[in-house]
């Protein structure tokens, strides 16, 4: 019947021509658009509204209907109150998915991030009905080519078993004197929440594929067609990605983290599309660090390496046994599965929640390169800090940000006609006026970097120096004032570390401020005071423009 429920929703829109494709913009504001009505139409729905919105898409496996709870009837799956638009929108975005180089299921955030809908949904099911430890059965805590194993020694045989739920599995009766020595840290427990969210995607991201001992990993970023009515997600990898993208990522955070909130909060609930408005706006009940802007920073507080590669190796552990043809898991031990939640979980930890959120350049729709771009002699010694003086105030918003970003190029593309070049002297004394694409990356205030010529391009931010250190600037004027915090601990922490971790930069690399190489005042008096009482500061140049050595500060 659950099946059937879904078939005939999904064959309903589809088999209406008109209907086929979705029409609205794939933007964050027409997913809340089509909670709001659900809510308005059918308030008694609020509590299973995610579920039925996840239901719509595709059946929902054996694994998410144990950790969900409250997912509605194929009787509640009433998709038809929205209208004809919303209603193939919905159907549309419920499933992620990834193919032809391109992503399905993602929606563009107010924040300038790619969100994907479906982990999102799944998190808010949990918080709204209640975030739990599910028990892990001991049986489950030994893989199935074990168990056979060892009733082989025992000259038994073990016939195949099926439950409906978890509580029922831990009925099935095996002599627990035939089972293997459990590993005594395996898990016991998966927390639901970071289950259907993070943990099981992590964990099938990391198995090695049939044939090969290389898994997906994390994967690749992407391209929006149009940001103002964005209909196509295209990825920056060519090869063949895996799922755990970006967007999934930022969507399993998202989830997360709501589904936590409305776990903890108190009840009733407000509605849905408020609280989306609010996280994906301003922040959750008028607190500016709780919004997607500052999802890394508040997912890093959330779990820890250790507590994640414990759910994953749990979450793998249901998998193998509620889904025994799963051809990634067949016959991988306790061993291998825990090598394989630890490697994942580091992966996550250190190369995603602990590097900085970085919009490539077609997010903030920069114009193409001018001139020709040269590659960088990997790695590199320096970090030069600078800021970009005009605009002067700092960006707070994607908006805002994205439009400082556009107005500064087509400034020094279009009116200077400068290409190569990344600097010429401004009316305003020694200060430099910057073509923001020759930075490496520049730092919005909104918790956001922008890449310029990024990680593997040569800029011209610091004239004689661009082929040894990265150019990071900071939007604002930082003359008399500093940037905010968080801005402050992405150029001396998060950044570097990400540049280390990848190569990108030498473990002894050393920050200077522009105005060591070059005669400016860049980076302003107050930052670059600042930056002078950071570990990594060179606070004495000699020699020549290149190759000068540099005294670290003590």
């Amino acid at each position: 019947m659950l099946l059937w429920g879904c078939l005939f929703i999904m064959l309903d829109v589809l088999l209406q021509p008109e209907f086929r494709a979705a029409s609205l913009p794939l933007h964050m504001d027409s997913v809340i658009q089509i909670l709001a009505q659900i809510e308005q139409e059918a308030p008694i729905l609020h509590p299973t509204v995610p579920g039925l919105l996840l239901m719509s898409g595709s059946p929902i496996d054996f694994f998410q209907h144990q950790l969900l709870s409250g997912v509605p009837s194929p009787a509640e799956l009433q998709l038809d109150l929205l209208g004809p638009e919303l209603r193939a929108l919905a159907i549309s975005l419920i499933q992620h998915r990834v193919g032809s180089g391109q992503e399905h299921g993602v929606v563009l955030a107010p924040d300038g991030s790619t969100v994907a809908v479906e982990p999102l949904l799944a998190g808010l099911q949990v918080g709204l009905h209640g975030r739990r430890a599910m028990a892990i059965p001991l049986e489950f805590r030994s893989s199935p080519s074990e168990v056979r194993d060892a009733h082989k020694e025992k000259g038994l045989t073990l016939a195949p078993q099926v439950s409906t739920t978890l509580q029922d599995v831990g009925d099935i009766s095996l002599d627990p004197t035939i089972l293997p020595d459990v590993h005594a840290n395996s898990p016991t427990s998966v927390d639901n929440l970071l289950a259907v969210t993070l943990a099981r995607a992590l964990g099938i991201a990391f198995l090695p594929g049939p044939g090969t001992h290389t898994p997906k990993g994390l994967g690749p970023d992407g391209c929006w067609d149009e940001i103002s009515a964005p209909k196509t997600f295209s990825l920056l990898s060519s090869e063949s990605p895996s799922a755990l993208t970006v967007a999934f990522l930022n969507g399993a955070l998202d989830g997360a983290l709501l589904g936590d909130y409305l776990s903890r909060g108190p009840k009733p609930h407000s509605p849905l599309s408020h609280i989306l408005t609010q996280y994906y706006g301003a922040g959750v009940g008028g607190d500016p660090q709780f919004r997607s802007n500052f999802r890394r920073d508040n997912g890093a507080k959330l779990t820890s390496q250790e507590a994640l590669a414990q759910q994953v190796w749990g979450s793998l552990l249901l998998i193998q046994e509620l889904e025994p043809s799963h051809p990634h898991l067949v016959n991988l031990s306790q061993a291998q599965l825990a090598e394989v939640a630890t490697q994942a979980a580091k992966e996550f930890t250190e190369a995603f929640l602990e590097c900085p959120a970085i919009l490539p350049r077609c997010r903030w729709e920069a114009a193409p390169y001018r001139g020709s771009p040269r590659m960088l002699n990997l790695p590199l010694g320096f970090l030069y800090v600078h800021h970009t003086y005009e605009p002067h105030k700092p960006c707070t918003s994607f908006s805002q940000c994205a439009a400082d970003m556009r107005s500064m190029q087509r400034f020094h593309q279009d009116t200077r006609g400068w290409d190569d070049i990344g600097y010429r002297w401004g009316s305003r004394g020694n200060l430099p006026l910057y073509d923001i694409q020759k930075q490496s990356f520049v730092v919005g205030t909104d918790g956001y970097v922008y890449e310029g010529r990024g990680w593997h391009w040569v800029g011209a931010h610091t004239r004689g120096h661009n082929f040894l250190g990265f150019g990071v600037s900071i939007i604002g004027n930082y003359t008399a004032t500093l940037p905010a915090a968080h801005s402050l601990k992405t150029v001396r922490d998060t950044l570097p570390r990400c540049a280390l971790r990848a190569g990108h930069l030498r473990p002894d690399y050393t920050v200077q401020g522009h105005r060591q190489l070059v005669h400016t005042d860049c980076p302003g008096d107050a930052l670059y005071r600042h930056i002078s009482t950071w570990p990594r500061f060179g606070a004495e140049v000699t020699g020549p423009a290149r190759g000068r050595e540099v005294k670290k500060k003590a």
